[in-house]
């Protein structure tokens, strides 16, 4: 019998996820996986019992939001660095956004996620690394995007109705209104051969289909498995005209234009001479000067829907 370890966040997105644990629980239970439970009670919970347990399993089941499913990925791939052996990963998104689950293409709807456990397949997925500071200390781990800048908070506060009905150029018309408050920062970036010296107000690194709830805003070929990010660097505008040459490369994903950068690496490193606040899967990844992201190739394997078969 298979063992499977339950991790999840009784007070992720409305908290909705407390009823259907019993549900969650036997339906599991009857598929003949033999269960532990952890409910987390505080930040950092679920990484220390992922990190300290997740080896003693076949599979581990997250349930909870964006921030929940970081966590215990941040708990495996410490694991996974120190020599151990990690489960299968399972995720039964119950937060408000669930970005990486819309990119992995796992259902909201708690009965049908957990149909995707029972009888989905295996995808074998990257995950990021954050380093910081002149030698590389590991920070932390990413699943969909490592963000700085004027927009870092805007995907998780604008309006979910006028995301679904304008798309991709809802970020930027949110961002739009706080021009004003808007400061560039001074970087060098570095990637594969190339090196980016100039004045941003947002950058961001994914591994993602959807941030924040916008779908598509990473491009059209995004892959999360081919050891490469999507990243966007978006230059400080001068000028109202610039700014609008923004949104519409933004809006169409023109490739690179002379007021925003849109590449694939698997490293890229960040300097600048002040340090800079972070976010990583939409929470605090702290400030710094000078970061190295790497792409952890096929790191953890997901379970994901079998197209074969027929999840809503």
């Amino acid at each position: 019998m298979e063992k499977l370890l339950f991790i999840y966040n009784p007070n992720a997105g409305t908290g909705k996820i407390r009823n259907s644990v019993s549900e969650i629980l036997e339906r599991l239970s009857d598929a003949g996986y033999r269960l532990s439970v952890f409910p987390t009670s505080k930040q950092g919970d679920a990484s220390d019992f992922a990190f300290k347990h997740c080896s003693k399993y076949d599979y581990l089941v997250a349930s909870g939001g964006d921030g929940t499913l970081n966590e215990v990925v941040n708990g495996m791939m410490a694991a996974l660095l120190a020599g151990k052996k990690v489960p299968k990963l399972g995720y039964i998104p119950a937060g408000t956004v669930n970005d990486f689950a819309s990119s992995l293409e796992i259902p909201k709807s708690v009965d049908h996620a957990i149909d995707v456990l029972i009888n989905g397949v295996e995808k074998p997925t990257d995950i990021g690394s954050f380093c910081v500071g002149s030698s590389e200390k590991l920070h932390g781990f990413f699943t969909y995007v490592a963000a700085f800048g004027a927009f870092t908070d805007v995907a998780y506060e604008t309006p979910q109705e006028t995301k679904n009905v304008i798309g991709k150029a809802a970020y930027f018309l949110e961002g739009i209104k706080r021009l004003q408050y808007i400061r560039p920062y001074h970087i060098k970036v570095t990637y594969d051969d190339t090196t980016i010296e100039d004045d941003f107000i947002y950058g961001m690194v994914s591994n993602s289909k959807s941030v924040g709830g916008f779908k598509g805003i990473t491009g059209p070929n995004v892959y999360l498995d081919d050891g490469k990010f999507d990243a966007i660097l978006i230059k400080s505008p001068r000028n109202p005209v610039e700014l609008q040459s923004i949104i519409n490369s933004m809006i169409n994903m023109e490739k690179t234009t002379d007021s925003l950068y849109h590449f694939h690496a698997g490293k890229i490193s960040f300097s600048s001479n002040e340090k800079i606040q972070w976010t990583l899967d939409g929470e605090s990844g702290g400030a710094h000067n000078e970061v190295v992201i790497n792409d952890h190739m096929q790191a953890l394997n997901i379970i994901v829907p079998d197209r074969s078969r027929n999840f809503e």
